[in-house]
């Protein structure tokens, strides 16, 4: 009896843990935080590296595959290039723009 319960109360911890690192529509799984956290380091480093971006004043939020690019260019040039940065990065599902001038 005790060894049955035993392992029911196992079952029910496991698959409560389980359960927890599921997503929802508006929470990540534990994989799909970890992806997007990829996924936003990698539009972050490709800033770095494109001259025509100033990385320090555009923010980068993933959730769920989609990139939201938010704070200030100097033109209209540099926000067009960081959302082409975005979108070709692998991964990324939309881009969302929010990016404003100074």
């Amino acid at each position: 009896m005790n060894r049955t319960i035993t392992k029911t109360t196992l079952l029910v911890a496991m698959l409560t843990a389980l359960t927890a690192c599921s997503g929802t529509p508006t929470r990540e799984s534990t994989g799909e935080y970890i992806d997007d956290s990829v996924i936003t380091t990698k539009v972050k480093s490709a800033f770095v590296e494109d001259k025509a971006v100033n990385a320090l004043d555009i923010k980068v939020v993933t959730f769920k595959g989609a990139v939201q690019l938010s704070g200030f260019a100097n033109n209209p040039q540099e926000i067009d290039r960081a959302v082409e940065i975005a979108r070709g990065v692998k991964g990324v599902t939309s881009v969302k723009n929010d990016i404003r001038l100074k």
